[in-house]
């Protein structure tokens, strides 16, 4: 296995798959983990070295026209699953300079004024990059959908538009990870009421955030079309159980660390005499 604690690979357990129900997924486990909280953080710190010298090989890669390979992470997830935890925490843990994040916002006049995915083709990775989406074009299929912003018909197009999309991403070389951090609605509220018993955690409150609580089983059932629709043997879905921070920070650490030991980066090689070039070095 990737590290001793795992006793399935998160690749493997986590996919959503043929006959998948996002009912049948308790947010508060922690599938294929057989360690606790304390060994869970021990094996995210040591992981990440890895995830941290594949990332690098990858980027060096690029550096030298050697590879066109990049993977993008698609985050989606209730208000207060965890995202920004897997941002600082799972990729944090790279070089930022071989890292693109982007944290999609509700769109502007512009982007209103072209298609949907006309803002997300924009932010795709470029070779040897990771690339992270805080929300994504996801958002057009559930908000869209929950809200009615879009017509039946406009979402239904949307998700083959998608397929489509995500296929071609990855024809390009890009290994598309897709990660919904899956909560519980208990848990969502003790996270927003911390937020609200804290000045500190103030500024991330958004009142908001309770009109969407409303609608929860509103914003599952259209999780559970976009899983039917969308997840691909080019682009699948990994549901992760999120009301363990450390269990799911740990869990899209391995995502990551599956994808890019699929890509299996190297170090470029020289394209100069280095014996030679060590001497005249020496010599100067």
């Amino acid at each position: 296995m990737t590290a001793h604690s795992w006793t399935a690979e998160p690749s493997e357990i986590l996919r959503v798959g043929e006959g998948f129900r996002l009912g049948d997924v308790d947010p508060g486990t922690t599938p294929g983990f057989g360690g606790g909280k304390t060994q869970g953080k021990k094996e995210l710190a040591t992981r990440v070295e890895q995830l941290d010298a594949l990332q690098e090989r990858l980027y060096a890669e690029s550096r030298v026209g050697a590879t066109t390979n990049a993977v993008l992470l698609v985050l989606q997830a209730m208000d207060s699953a965890g995202k920004g935890g897997i941002v600082r925490h799972v990729v944090g843990g790279v070089d930022p300079q071989g890292v693109l994040l982007t944290a999609f916002k509700a769109p502007t006049d512009e982007e209103r004024a072209n298609d949907f995915l006309w803002r997300i083709e924009k932010r795709l990775p470029e070779a040897g990059f990771i690339g992270v989406f805080d929300r994504s074009h996801y958002e057009d299929v559930l908000i869209g959908r929950v809200r009615a912003l879009a017509s039946d018909d406009e979402i239904e197009r949307r998700y083959g538009a998608i397929n489509d999309f995500e296929d071609r991403v990855a024809a390009s070389g890009t290994r598309v990870v897709k990660v919904m951090l899956h909560i519980s609605p208990d848990e969502q509220k003790e996270r927003l009421m911390e937020r609200l018993d804290r000045p500190d955690k103030h500024w991330k409150y958004n009142p908001g955030d309770v009109d969407e609580r409303m609608r929860w089983l509103e914003y599952m059932a259209a999780y559970q079309t976009v899983f039917e629709r969308t997840s691909t043997d080019a682009a699948p879905w990994f549901v992760v159980p999120a009301n363990h921070k450390w269990y799911a920070r740990l869990a899209v650490q391995e995502l990551l660390l599956s994808a890019l030991q699929d890509i299996d980066p190297q170090w470029p090689a020289a394209d100069f005499d280095v014996e030679a070039e060590k001497k005249r070095l020496i010599a100067s």
